[in-house]
């Protein structure tokens, strides 16, 4: 009777385990169209925070990465190691910030099953043409999405100095089997302090 209550329980804690990783990767797809349903979304709303007459009556005190077409708005985390990517978007260390004006990188996971819950998941969602924005030392910076590659995990080239002021964002991709980097490239558009 004891070894039955035992085996009944290790079952429910198996299929509640299963159930749990089955259904919790389809989560943010379901969290992403419940905040952007009609024209007062979440995304509407991000889209208004980036536009000039907001920018300048409203830049945070912190360094923030705000992507609308994502749905994203988190502070930009500073660390000198990977582990720093399980906080949130990672600043990488070497690499230029937007003050000094070649190419900041900036990288987020696209999953994880702890927090945060794939800072970049939608990083698939972002077109070339679309408007982001990087508040930095207390001045804002918005750019313009100029391409969208998908490169192997060795092309590390992605994190070279540009000429031209640059925003880089990464992850790994295809989502469920991360084989190799999805790549946004933003060029600077304006200036607000």
């Amino acid at each position: 009777m004891k070894l039955a209550r035992v085996n009944t329980g290790l079952l429910c804690a198996i299929i509640a385990i299963n159930l749990y990783v089955i259904v919790t990767p389809f989560v943010p797809r379901f969290t992403f169209w419940w905040q952007n349903r009609g024209q007062h979304g979440r995304t509407a709303v991000l889209q208004q925070k980036i536009q000039p007459s907001h920018i300048v009556l409203n830049i945070p005190s912190d360094n923030r990465l705000v992507v609308p077409s994502m749905s994203l708005d988190q502070p930009i985390i500073e660390g000198p190691t990977m582990a720093s990517l399980m906080k949130g978007p990672w600043h990488i260390p070497g690499t230029s910030t937007p003050d000094k004006g070649s190419n900041t990188v900036i990288a987020g996971h696209r999953f994880t099953y702890t927090n945060p819950r794939g800072t970049f998941y939608f990083l698939d969602k972002v077109k070339v043409g679309d408007d982001f924005a990087v508040y930095w030392q207390h001045k804002a910076y918005t750019y313009k999405v100029v391409s969208t590659s998908q490169v192997p995990p060795t092309q590390i080239s992605i994190q070279n100095p540009r000429a031209t002021p640059e925003v880089t964002l990464f992850s790994c991709t295809p989502l469920w089997w991360p084989k190799d980097r999805l790549v946004i490239v933003g060029t600077l558009e304006n200036t607000y302090e």
